[in-house]
């Protein structure tokens, strides 16, 4: 049962799975509108708003929005409102080249956004944590790509949150060629603390664009997750992929192709916030110690270390 008919089922649902029944509950209420909304028309009307290039209405949108969300501007590259095109042109905003240096350590996997960590571990068989007490599988995450979820099965995982104020441009963890491109529409649930602790299966059911890269330590995968008034997705080598007037299931192959990142190399944006998760193979890389969830961290910082293999002697 899906929409707002299936809302109240959920909801019992999770009642009867936890104990802390009022947060749950608040939770619950906050996000009930998202079952109403149409979400996707609202995305396209945002989508619209958000590319006038008039000056007053630009100017307008980007001062309250810096000062809503406390825009850090000194780092940005362009600081005076008056030289963006539109709203999604400061939005999307470059930093300077100097305020992200990439960890410089050989073995070193990088955090492809600005964020929060929002869980981060082992994918245990096809299982993926949400949030405490909620969990998604890589089948659904990936629509039975049977391929993608054996070599992903038993891997690692990290979910990181993109906040308004954050920068929004997506780069490597590594360098790599990439091997497909798949694009799922769904919903446009919010990706917030709130949805995640009450809609089941959150990353699972948003739209999303998935891009696999071989590496030099196996498959890695970076998928851009959709969100409410965040319907609009691209990357570098494609360009806008959403919104689309097809929102249909499309695969798209590269393997013939030659198109290869390094790493720190920009691969995309949203144009809006939202989620990007990460998956490795098994036995590939070791997180490090203080990446938790709740952690804040920077483009560029080492989220993890490849695991060498151990010569014999």
């Amino acid at each position: 049962m899906s929409g707002v008919l299936g809302a109240p089922v959920i909801l019992i649902n999770q009642l009867n799975n936890n104990k802390n029944k009022p947060s749950v509950l608040l939770d619950f209420i906050r996000v009930l509108p998202q079952y109403i909304l149409p979400q996707h028309l609202l995305c396209r009307v945002v989508f619209y708003l958000t590319r006038l290039e008039s000056r007053p209405w630009k100017t307008f949108l980007i001062r309250t929005f810096i000062h809503i969300f406390n825009v850090d501007m000194s780092i940005a590259e362009k600081q005076d409102v008056g030289d963006y095109k539109h709203f999604n042109d400061f939005f999307t905003r470059l930093l300077k080249s100097d305020t992200r240096p990439l960890a410089i350590e050989q073995e070193a996997i990088l955090s492809p956004v600005d964020g929060t960590i929002s869980q981060i571990g082992e994918i245990r068989g096809d299982i993926i944590i949400q949030a405490k007490g909620h969990e998604y599988s890589l089948e659904q995450l990936l629509a039975g790509c049977s391929d993608w979820i054996y070599k992903f099965s038993n891997g690692k995982f990290a979910t990181l949150y993109l906040s308004p104020r954050d920068y929004h441009r997506i780069h490597m963890p590594l360098g790599g060629d990439l091997q497909q491109m798949i694009y799922l529409p769904g919903k446009l649930f919010a990706v917030n603390a709130h949805t995640t602790r009450v809609v089941d299966g959150l990353f699972a059911r948003n739209e999303r664009v998935i891009n696999i890269f071989e590496t030099d330590i196996g498959p890695m995968a970076i998928i851009m997750v959709g969100a409410i008034f965040v319907g609009s997705m691209e990357t570098v080598w494609k360009g806008q992929i959403t919104p689309s007037s097809e929102r249909i299931f499309k695969t798209i192959d590269y393997k013939m192709e030659t198109i290869s990142l390094q790493k720190g190399d920009e691969m995309g944006r949203f144009n809006m916030g939202s989620t990007v998760i990460l998956l490795f193979s098994q036995d590939q890389l070791s997180w490090q110690p203080d990446m938790q969830a709740g952690r804040k961290i920077l483009m560029g910082e080492q989220l993890g270390s490849k695991i060498i293999p151990t010569a014999v002697a």
